[in-house]
């Protein structure tokens, strides 16, 4: 991430948060994770209309943030499972309080 900096030249660690829920789709990924592991195909059924293209770059990039982890089962078949870090799991509970606001106020 590019970091930015405030008049005092201090880093502006909101502006970074606020670049990665930013992006499309991602509190939702965050939202399904929050109670359990789910598979890729999981996730991409739940949202339908987001492409398994877009995705695969969002779980990649939370994966780099350390928001997701991503676990490879080796049962047969071989899969990949997602689920949240303690970070991720912490920016669910706070997105939370976002989705209290939107059933009450939107």
């Amino acid at each position: 991430m590019n970091e930015t900096y405030d008049e005092e030249g201090t880093y502006n660690k909101f502006e970074e948060a606020y670049q990665i829920i930013g992006k499309k789709w991602v509190c939702l990924i965050i939202h399904y994770l929050l109670n359990e592991p789910k598979r890729f195909s999981e996730i991409n059924s739940l949202i339908p209309s987001l492409s398994k293209r877009v995705l695969t770059e969002r779980m990649k990039e939370l994966e780099d943030c350390g928001i997701i982890l991503r676990s490879v089962i080796t049962n047969r078949p071989v899969r990949s499972e997602y689920s949240l870090t303690r970070k991720g799991h912490n920016l669910g509970i706070a997105l939370q309080k976002v989705e209290s606001w939107a059933e009450k106020w939107l």
